[in-house]
């Protein structure tokens, strides 16, 4: 008992109640509140706890849950393969090299995510999962890649021609792969190495370009605001894009502290991602967001955030690259932890594929997995939202699709992470503490 008696101590030392309510922090016009800089977080930590039972988070009137599959270990991940099935990571981070992660405030932080259920042993595993029969569950399941098959904490997956490729935590490998595998027997090919080490965000994401030429891969910061000094921050806060025929590499886009989501905007054809922000400078900063991605585009991080108001605590000022931050195209709300990102599928098909047609209100726009607020008063995020896009724009404040990730008790059942459609057009969203994958679509 004594260290969650020294968390809720140092709880009642930190930032009261926000006098903001989410939505005035939200939109392209998020009102951004004074910088608070604090020594330690507020915390009010959501304990994990899982689903009982049948039970189920709460949908959207007009639209209805179901399990696509339970029992999963810590799923973050989704990939959808053309033929319908649907891979899953199962992962935690990456065990910290010796020497490394150490200090009272990481001390501090590794108990928050332990009750929060992050820090767990990681399967590092990729389960595909089958539905044969269409009935909106996955009824059987096996382990395509695990650890033998050269995964380390994977996360993004992208399937390129005859090629699987895995964003593990270190490095961006490569299978051959032939439709219908239910195994992956094959060594991994080593495409490229990612930066790691400390790994403060250990998450690589993945995102094949629409003619499958390029490969686009999210790598976070090392740091909150670079306090473990910028050379820990090497090629990370970025998108990087990868030419699959030369293998040449560059960064696409900076500045970005925490990228995960990415997906491309079906009116314009535009990369889109989610990121998370930085803490500790108060309930309702930094705003996490939902943003268009500029080749060569600068986006803060560490010296300012939301483009160009600049974080005092990062020192030296770095004024020319200040003036260069863009600023991003929506907030999510502050500590809301984007992750997942999925636009909405668009018409039904004469072919029978994608053949929901999702009532109006989510007929453009983008799906956002958040993962949920620790450092909040009152929490933020745990849920899915869909936020309403017009000509290829954000265009209105987000609408909740799923809710009730945490109970009346305060105690954590879910928390949504990846977001994907399936091969019929319904919503996949995958669940690392509810160990499972949720399947949303129309009621008719």
């Amino acid at each position: 008992m004594a260290p969650l008696l020294l968390i809720a101590g140092l709880a009642g030392c930190s930032e009261g109640v926000s006098h903001l309510a989410l939505a005035e922090t939200q939109g392209p016009e998020p009102h951004l509140p004074e910088a608070r800089a604090q020594v330690l977080p507020t915390l009010l930590v959501a304990p994990a706890a899982g689903w009982t039972d049948t039970a189920a988070p709460t949908p959207a009137p007009g639209l209805t849950v179901t399990a696509f599959a339970r029992g999963l270990d810590h799923p973050r991940w989704l990939h959808v393969l053309p033929n319908g099935d649907v891979l899953v990571a199962e992962a935690a981070a990456p065990p910290k090299p010796p020497g490394e992660g150490g200090g009272f405030k990481q001390w501090v932080m590794g108990m928050v995510m332990k009750r929060a259920g992050s820090n767990v042993p990681s399967a590092d595993r990729i389960t595909l999962l089958r539905d044969a029969d269409g009935d909106g569950v996955a009824e059987t399941r096996h382990v395509l890649l695990d650890r033998e098959g050269g995964l380390m904490s994977p996360f993004g997956m992208a399937l390129v021609g005859p090629h699987l490729y895995v964003a593990n935590a270190d490095a961006l490998v490569r299978y051959d792969y032939v439709p219908g595998s239910q195994r992956i027997a094959g060594p991994a090919t080593r495409v490229a190495s990612l930066p790691a080490g400390l790994n403060h965000h250990w998450t690589k994401n993945l995102l094949a370009s629409p003619d499958g030429a390029r490969l686009y891969i999210t790598v976070g910061s090392n740091s909150n605001i670079g306090e473990n000094g910028l050379e820990a921050e090497h090629n990370r806060a970025a998108i990087w894009e990868l030419d699959i025929a030369s293998g040449r590499q560059r960064l696409f886009a900076t500045g970005l502290r925490n990228p995960n989501g990415m997906a491309w905007e079906p009116v314009t054809g535009a990369l889109w991602t989610v990121v998370n922000e930085r803490d500790l400078i108060g309930n309702d900063l930094a705003p996490d967001y939902l943003t268009s991605v500029r080749d060569g585009g600068f986006y803060g991080w560490p010296w300012s955030y939301w483009g160009q108001h600049v974080d005092t605590r990062v020192q030296p000022l770095d004024a020319a690259r200040v003036a260069q931050a863009i600023r991003p195209d929506y907030s999510l709300g502050s500590h809301v932890a984007p992750l997942g990102l999925a636009f909405a599928p668009g018409p039904a098909r004469a072919d029978g594929q994608q053949t929901m047609r999702w009532p109006q209100a989510f007929a453009s726009g983008a799906f956002v997995g958040q993962h949920g607020s620790w450092n909040r008063r009152p929490r933020s995020g745990y849920n899915v939202v869909f936020v309403p896009f017009r000509e290829g724009r954000p265009a209105g404040l987000p609408i909740t699709v799923l809710d009730g990730f945490v109970g009346a008790d305060g105690r954590a059942r879910g928390r949504p992470v990846s977001v994907a459609i399936d091969g019929r057009g319904a919503l996949l969203v995958a669940d690392d503490v509810g160990n499972a994958i949720w399947r949303v679509k129309p009621d008719s």
